[in-house]
């Protein structure tokens, strides 16, 4: 297994250790990485405790949008998160993790997931109340999903063909500002950001 260092963008003073390790290259269609969390993280819908993780694109899935996430050794699926395109100009060659900033007290929430060599990520969508919270003490718009979309998508599906995968599919996502109002969601992928944070080497 092939081990490479991570970039962490992180918009908190609070550091987090995360080591990356992504799978063989024969895994590079599902963007298979092993991350290792110092300290509790939050995804949308869940905080997933430190530890260690795989994070990959779900199969057999057309638009690439949706993200699993699974315990250490790959064999329980812990979630299934949608995620928007988000685009990089310049492609880090190792794993970018970024995080948005949060209170010292909360888990760090986790904003976008770029894999090494790829100009395009994964700009993770929370439930529009969590969003909102986030987009206020952050400063910067965040992408969401309508509360009760969201609620319903809190349990992962254990195939392609199940419902909450499809409604993943075709959830309609916005994006919301520091005052709660939408805002068109090209606003909060760093492409729409002309003050994105660089990454920390």
């Amino acid at each position: 297994m092939k081990r490479t260092s991570l970039v962490v963008a992180s918009f908190c003073v609070a550091a987090l250790l995360v080591i990356s390790s992504p799978a063989a290259r024969a895994d590079q269609w599902n963007q298979a990485t092993k991350l290792t969390f110092s300290q509790s993280v939050e995804i949308p819908g869940k905080v997933l405790p430190a530890g260690t993780y795989w994070f990959t694109i779900m199969a057999n899935n057309p638009s690439r949008n949706v993200v699993e996430v699974w315990n250490a050794d790959r064999q329980e699926l812990l979630d299934m998160i949608l995620t928007v395109p988000d685009y990089r100009l310049h492609p880090a060659s190792e794993t970018v993790i970024k995080f948005e900033e949060r209170p010292s007290s909360e888990p760090q929430a986790l904003r976008a997931w770029f894999y090494p060599g790829d100009n395009y990520g994964h700009e993770f969508v929370y439930s529009e109340s969590r969003a909102t919270e986030i987009a206020r003490r952050s400063g910067h718009p965040v992408l969401a999903m309508r509360d009760d979309v969201a609620e319903n998508m809190n349990k992962p599906a254990k195939s392609a063909q199940e419902p909450s995968v499809m409604a993943l599919e075709n959830t309609q996502v916005n994006a919301v500002n520091s005052n709660g109002q939408d805002v068109d969601k090209s606003q909060a992928l760093e492409g729409g950001q002309a003050n994105t944070t660089a990454p920390q080497q």
